[in-house]
């Protein structure tokens, strides 16, 4: 059999502590795709070449791949080098996604932690307002226009709305966050959206909050974009966990 042939170095590898190999073998690709030194999509070097680079064997190159791919920061199919992935919430918004579902008080602390965490992200938006973030909340606000009375249509405009307000603020690990937190916020959306009460000027006021938002944060008002976040969780989403109560009381009598 042929030796691989000798490819220049991407992960600026350090000699591999014992009781750790794995980890810091992935710990430092890691670092080569949050860098970008590997582009989404690239190919990974092959096993063989990443123990030697590491002065590892081959299956602890192997675990390290294992690591991050079950992180989702790469891909492998069977027979074939990993790949990297674009950096994305996706194995974070499962986890949400189970833990809202599972019981009322896992949601509402959820909730409370979007809260949060949405507060600061106004903040920073109005202090950034990146042109890509903005012509996503636009085109959010539209397309809730466009979904008025349609549930289902009306929380994927609410969830690029909220995209659009992490990717206002230029960061990347925000973006990641939020899309994270997209399974906590589609939850909360079709909850407040299926109410049998809801009235057209409900769902007006609705997307009047979300117009607020994002003509404060074109106006660079870091603490009135605050204030809007604060009070669209107090009209929208405190209404939305109340509906859930009854429902999964209601589901829990026999």
């Amino acid at each position: 059999m042929s030796a691989e042939p000798a490819r220049k170095s991407v992960f600026a590898a350090q000699p591999a502590i014992p009781s750790r190999l794995a980890d810091t073998v992935s710990d430092a690709i890691a670092a080569a795709l949050f860098d970008g030194r590997i582009a989404p999509g690239e190919a990974l070097p092959s096993e063989g070449e990443i123990a030697r680079e590491f002065g590892v064997s081959k299956p602890i190159a192997r675990e390290a791949l294992r690591q991050l791919t079950s992180a989702g920061l790469i891909f492998t199919q069977q027979g074939k080098v990993a790949r990297a992935k674009a950096l994305n919430g996706d194995a974070l918004e499962k986890i949400y996604g189970y833990a809202v579902r599972s019981s009322l008080t896992r949601l509402r602390e959820a909730n409370e932690m979007r809260r949060v965490i949405e507060t600061g992200i106004a903040r920073l938006a109005a202090q950034r307002r990146e042109k890509a973030g903005l012509a996503a909340m636009q085109l959010a606000l539209d397309e809730m226009r466009t979904g008025l009375g349609v549930p289902a249509a009306f929380t994927e405009a609410d969830v690029l709305f909220h995209m659009g307000l992490a990717m206002a603020t230029g960061n990347s690990m925000i973006r990641v966050q939020m899309e994270g937190m997209r399974s906590v916020q589609r939850e909360v959306s079709e909850l407040f959206s299926c109410r049998a009460n809801r009235t057209s000027a409900d769902w007006q006021a609705t997307i009047d909050r979300h117009v607020a938002l994002y003509e404060a944060i074109e106006a660079g008002d870091a603490e009135r974009a605050e204030r809007c976040v604060a009070k669209h969780y107090a009209a929208a989403d405190i209404a939305s966990l109340e509906v859930a109560g009854r429902t999964r009381e209601g589901e829990a009598k026999p």
